[in-house]
């Protein structure tokens, strides 16, 4: 199992050094599933068959030298993610027959680096919320406790990366969904900018949020695979720590933090100091975003369920709650919350620019992944909606609806002994910069990315 503790750019050294063959790489990788899956269940489908002919094929370019970038690296994509040919479901009853004839762009240039898709990843139904249960394929958990909550919506991606089971998933991101699970599963989770790596064709909902990216064991995994998918070089001036100045806020002046994460945020903060990095804290001077975020991701999630004529008898209730909340409002509450995104964003320029950085960092996450079935009902308006996510995700809608660069990154273990994380963001187009950043940080903390958790006799002791 050792070569599946290694990272993405690690096993990619090893198939070209011929150390191990994309076949073999592949079936350690699929036996490993195999023995994870029925407990952690982080798989909507899996295509073994078609990876195994990939894997063949690989080998061969890999004798030759003819293979691309990823050739002979086992991957997965998200459920949402189109596929052409395949099941893509998103999560729903109401769309368990979908079959799309195409692939969207950012699975296509996966493939033409010769990556070897071998499963598409679970996520709840229309990747809708922060955890990842859903009718059609049940509850996903969490590998370091599995009487804990992934993350969501790209909650088997991360579970998949933390547990070995491929060292990279597209996840996707319409507000936190690859940052949560990367901070609860204790991988790397990057957002970037909007529009920076292709999405369509998709499902047309959420289109002015929604960023795909990577998750991976490691910051340098996630810029390898954001050079490859959003197709832009590399041109911006390698930045270092020493010297430079960083934004940094405890809880953008309104998130609650738990103890454990505050402590653990200032440490990190009190090593980059110690490195030489001048340190300034500073916030927006916003009040919560997630009414904005609400009103623009349920609104538009109704309009897109009523446009499809989605039968309701085959949504579940945390989907059809969603919906009926989105239904409430009409085009002139979403108009008024698209203006609010740009007061937003004016926002977060102006905290830049004041501070002569494009660089701030925050948490990730107010918490550890909590236990499954954990509701915090949170009353907007006269409505009283059950989303298990707008308190201890305060800190993530803000890089969606200001569409800026956001990476989340492993600080370390709370007081559950489950993984914390931190934020590093920037302003729109900055995307490189913050993964430098992020790369500095990591190391500074001393995060381990050969942690891969748990073994299959682990997680039978803790069932």
């Amino acid at each position: 199992m050792q070569i599946l503790t290694k990272t993405a750019t690690e096993q990619l050294k090893a198939l070209r050094s011929k150390t191990i063959s994309a076949v073999d790489l592949l079936e350690q990788t699929i036996a490993r599933c195999e023995e994870l899956t029925p407990q952690l269940n982080p798989f909507a489908l899996t295509l073994y068959s078609r990876a195994r002919q990939a894997a063949q094929e690989a080998d061969k370019k890999l004798a030759n030298g003819s293979g691309g970038l990823l050739c002979g690296l086992p991957v997965t994509i998200k459920d949402s993610q189109y596929l052409a040919g395949y099941p893509c479901a998103n999560g729903s009853h109401a769309l368990s027959d979908f079959i799309p004839t195409e692939t969207c762009r950012a699975v296509e240039l996966l493939e033409q680096e010769d990556a070897i898709i071998f499963a598409k990843t679970t996520c709840p139904e229309f990747s809708l919320t922060g955890i990842t249960r859903s009718d059609i394929y049940g509850l996903t958990s969490n590998p370091h406790d599995i009487s804990r909550t992934c993350g969501g919506s790209s909650g088997g991606a991360a579970v998949a990366v933390a547990s070995g089971l491929g060292s990279f998933s597209l996840g996707g991101d319409g507000g936190g969904s690859i940052r949560i699970p990367a901070g609860f599963c204790g991988v790397v989770g990057f957002k970037p900018s909007f529009g920076a790596i292709p999405r369509e064709p998709c499902f047309p909902s959420w289109q002015s949020i929604v960023s795909y990216g990577p998750l991976t064991r490691s910051v340098a995994d996630a810029k390898m695979f954001y050079q490859i998918l959003s197709q832009q070089p590399e041109i911006t001036a390698a930045r270092k720590l020493k010297n430079s100045k960083i934004i940094i806020s405890e809880n953008l002046g309104f998130a609650p933090v738990n103890e454990d994460v505050l402590l653990a945020f200032r440490d990190v903060v009190a090593r980059m100091q110690h490195a030489g990095c001048q340190v300034v804290e500073d916030n927006p001077g916003l009040t919560s975003s997630v009414v904005t975020w609400a009103v623009t991701a349920s609104f538009d999630a109704a309009e897109h369920a009523r446009e499809n004529a989605y039968d309701l008898e085959y949504l579940g209730e945390v989907a059809k709650g969603f919906l009926n909340f989105g239904a409430q409002f009409n085009h002139a509450d979403f108009e008024e919350a698209q203006a609010h995104r740009e007061v937003i964003r004016e926002h977060y320029t102006d905290l830049f620019r004041r501070n002569g950085s494009n660089i701030l960092i925050t948490p990730t996450l107010g918490c550890e992944a909590f236990p499954h079935g954990s509701i915090h009902p949170r009353r907007i308006g006269d409505t009283r909606i059950e989303l298990p996510w707008l308190d201890w995700a305060s800190f993530l809608y803000d890089a969606n609806l200001a569409e800026l660069p956001a990476c989340a990154v492993p600080m370390g273990f709370g007081d559950a002994g489950l993984p914390m994380s931190l934020q590093i963001l920037g302003p729109r187009g900055s995307d490189y910069e913050v993964l430098q950043i992020a790369g500095q940080i990591e190391k500074l903390i001393g995060w381990d990315n050969s942690i891969v958790t748990p073994t299959p006799s682990e997680i039978l002791l803790s069932a």
